[in-house]
């Protein structure tokens, strides 16, 4: 076998169409675009428009707004965290922030920042140190003897 011997199997490549060559081709003439007409043409894009009849886009209602302005956080659940700490992936001595958690691969990435919300449960005591949390997640975090610190809270009051 040498690099110039290399080709694809038997059937693994067709030979594209060419189109409208005469008609002996039976690709001719038209093209396989029909008759005349308007999308005979070439340049045409009718996407949307149904023949007249009023276009789904227009009978259906709008609704709601996409906020630009909107934070994104990565949302991460308590019992993750636990998880992740059971796995020897996440030290519960050391402040467990964004930065932890993606090096232990709890999370993809930051986006806007963290936050944490009550799915699972917490056993170990630690100090977390994320965007938001849920009030459900704090007072478990609590209970077990942690703390949390929230990031976002500090900044809409310092404004």
């Amino acid at each position: 076998m040498k690099l110039n011997e290399i080709k694809d199997n038997e059937g693994a490549t067709k030979d594209r169409i060419r189109v409208g060559r005469g008609i002996g081709s039976g690709k001719g003439k038209t093209g396989g675009r029909g008759v005349k007409g308007q999308k005979a043409r070439s340049g045409v894009s009718i996407n949307g428009f149904e023949g007249g009849q009023m276009p789904i886009y227009r009978r259906l209602p709008k609704r709601g707004f996409n906020n630009i302005f909107a934070s994104d956080f990565v949302t991460v659940s308590l019992g993750r965290i636990q998880t992740a700490i059971d796995a020897k992936k996440l030290d519960p001595k050391a402040t467990i922030d964004a930065a932890a958690l993606k090096a232990a691969g709890v999370i993809r990435r930051e986006k806007d920042g963290v936050r944490v919300l009550s799915d699972g449960e917490l056993k170990a005591k630690v100090t977390i140190e994320v965007a938001g949390a849920s009030k459900a997640a704090v007072e478990k975090i609590e209970k077990a003897g942690g703390s949390v610190k929230l990031l976002l809270a500090v900044e809409a009051a310092a404004e």
